[in-house]
């Protein structure tokens, strides 16, 4: 077995939240689990008795209790959670109304705020109220269009108090992509900020609001909060109001918090838009909740007194799950801007200034401090510091090893990766196990995955695809405007009929239960850990007369993915250094700048199916070095050479 990076010391494994719930559980069942891995066992062979211990344990709040944890698992997907239990999301996540800090919020500008959870109780029932008299109700829709502020998690807060259901985006997403994402849900209201800033310049994103306005014609209000300056002129925008304005001035209101199933759908999230329009995957307010409150009390150990903060915006799922900690009474720490303003080492002047305890990032971030050869440990004081989290692609085992040389070397590295999908994680980690290089350090409790070879069979110590063999309450509740239920099953469920694929490659460790992850498998970009969609570079690609066809891959490439585009071009343009200026420029103002490719190739011809569907999965294959098994599927099977050819050029 290899050496580990850092053993938790028995002090720490005895103070563990998973360990106070491993007692509760042997009491409660008359069992003997003596570690995570009995403990994981256990909890996906008798899934309904673990997620009724973990409703007890985090303390769901409901004024009316399940019939029963679970219907049938055997139906998958379908299965139904919780029947009979009435709860509100809201309510849960603000179940503290005390003057313990709620919120800190900081700005690349040095602008800060702070929020009790008693003004955060208060904001929340003044918003509430002036929604409810703008006539949102139950099952409407709100959405956001907004930097990482602290009105964002309040106006969720709101609709999620008044039954209402709650999708957002950042302001660094171009008009076109908010559209394609926002008005597919047909919001009543929306909130969003006249600006926002980036590298320490402030970016005016009225016009754009005003254009997602325009094109979302179910809007009936749009609330404007003001963040670069003070009250703009918002005339621009139609039904739109100030913040400040709109806020009822009422003080001292008790919120009615709505009482809905578990399954009422409280988020929707969206997908990459990889095959068209990005899917709208429909989350309940129960099973966000009780999973969310599993990854943060049990593998990420939050307790009250902590201080947690990760390096998200709104556009991303780890948005949703931070701002769940405060059902836990921490204190979350949000940050809007460039994460390396003005240098790299803002962020740990941001944990060393505010005693952070728990700090979240991407891969990307890691590899970029690596590169740049950054030693926080140099020249800060992390000693508040005791849990670093990772997410958002594949980390080298190089990354985790400079974690604990560069950063600190007594801290949990909390590698965790599942998805949007699911609101949450497949894997994780456990601060009472060992941390190995490369290694997320178990399967997460109550998720039955599996590493799955071509035939559908699960292996060990081997590469295969990622699968999930039982239901878990986040999973979706269905997909928007999918009223057979056709795309959601072709999503997960087409290959292993009953199990959920979920597109990713993996290797679990047979010797450690570890799981490294090695990329997506299906065609979904991830530059930086950020998934983003073909379709969308796609569209604008479309729209430049110069261009014929185009395809936009991902290759894994120096602990990374870059994104190259092939483009081939209509008979008489060449691809000059101006053409290639104009690509990015027109993909960076009307998509965003995630959507910039690193390359861009012309190219001969794009494979395409027999049914004329573009096959961007071969070539993301042949450009990782990957077997390409489908080339009977191809109506123009040669065209497959050029994409060979190149990946010799290319490297990897």
């Amino acid at each position: 077995m290899r050496t580990p990076l850092w053993i938790p010391s028995d002090k720490r494994k005895q103070q563990a939240n998973i360990t106070r719930f491993m007692d509760t559980v042997n009491a409660r069942r008359k069992l003997n689990l003596a570690s995570y891995s009995d403990l994981y066992q256990w909890s996906v062979e008798d899934i309904a008795d673990f997620w009724a211990d973990v409703w007890n344990f985090v303390e769901i709040k409901s004024s009316k209790h399940y019939d029963s944890v679970v219907t049938d698992l055997s139906v998958f997907p379908g299965t139904k959670w919780f029947p009979g239990a009435k709860l509100n999301f809201a309510e849960n996540l603000l179940r503290y109304r005390d003057d313990h800090v709620a919120f800190v919020f900081i700005g690349e500008t040095q602008t800060s705020k702070r929020m009790t959870y008693a003004e955060l109780y208060d904001e929340v029932a003044r918003l509430a109220r002036s929604l409810k008299e703008s006539g949102v109700g139950v099952g409407d829709r709100i959405v956001g269009y907004m930097p990482n502020l602290i009105e964002t998690v309040v106006c969720m807060l709101a609709a999620a108090s008044l039954g209402a259901t709650w999708s957002s985006c950042a302001t660094d997403i171009g008009p076109g992509a908010a559209i394609e994402r926002l008005g597919q849900v047909a919001p009543k209201a929306m909130i969003t900020a006249d600006g926002y800033f980036y590298k320490g310049k402030a970016f005016d994103t009225l016009a754009h609001a005003a254009e997602v306005t325009r094109g979302i014609s179910s809007l009936q209000k749009v609330i404007v909060v003001s963040y670069t300056r003070e009250k703009p002129d918002i005339s621009q925008i139609p039904n739109s109001v100030h913040y400040d304005d709109f806020l009822s001035k009422e003080k001292n209101l008790e919120i009615q918090f709505e009482q809905l199933p578990f399954e009422h759908p409280q988020y929707i999230m969206f997908s990459s838009g990889t095959t068209g329009k990005p899917k709208c995957l429909v989350q309940s307010a129960g099973g966000v909740l009780i999973n969310h409150l599993k990854e943060l009390i049990l593998h990420t150990d939050l307790k009250r007194s902590d201080k947690i903060f990760y390096i998200t915006s709104c556009s991303w799922m780890m948005w949703n799950w931070l701002v769940s900690s405060l059902a836990v009474g921490a204190t979350i720490v949000l940050y809007d801007g460039n994460p390396n303003f003005p240098d790299a080492g803002a962020m740990w002047k941001l944990i060393q200034d505010e005693k952070i305890s728990i700090f979240g990032c991407s891969a990307s971030y890691i590899h970029f401090l690596k590169k740049e050869g950054v030693s926080p440990r140099a020249s800060f004081d992390l000693s508040s510091l005791r849990e670093i989290s990772q997410t958002g692609s594949p980390l080298s085992a190089d990354g985790f090893e400079y974690v604990y040389k560069e950063i600190k070397a007594d801290l949990h590295f909390n590698s965790i990766a599942g998805g949007t999908d699911i609101n949450g994680c497949f894997a994780a980690g456990s601060p009472i196990v060992p941390v190995y290089a490369g290694e997320l350090q178990s399967a997460a409790l109550g998720m039955k995955i599996k590493s799955y070879d071509e035939t559908g069979h699960p292996i060990l110590n081997e590469q295969g695809e990622l699968v999930c063999e039982a239901p878990a309450p986040s999973m979706p509740l269905y997909f928007w405007n999918d009223p057979d239920g056709s795309k959601y099953h072709k999503a997960y469920f087409d290959v292993y009929p009953g199990v959920w694929r979920h597109g990713d490659y993996v290797l679990i460790h047979k010797d450690t239960g570890g799981v490294t992850f090695y990329g997506r498998s299906d065609a979904a970009l991830k530059p930086s850990g950020v998934r983003i969609g073909t379709a969308e570079i796609y569209a604008q690609m479309e729209n430049l007369p110069e261009i014929a066809d185009s395809l936009a891959v991902g290759q894994n490439y120096q602990e990374d993915q870059r994104v190259i585009l092939f483009v081939k071009l209509v008979a008489g343009f060449s691809l000059t250094d101006e053409l290639k200026d104009k690509i990015k420029t027109t993909l960076r103002e009307n998509a965003s700048p995630r959507h910039v490719p690193a390359l861009i190739l012309e190219t001969p011809d794009i494979p395409y199916t027999l049914n004329m569907k573009k096959v961007e999965s071969a070539v993301t294959n042949i450009l990782n070095g990957r077997v390409v098994s489908n080339r009977d599927a191809l109506i123009n099977p040669g065209s497959l050479e050029f994409y060979e050819r190149a990946m010799e050029r290319l490297g990897g």
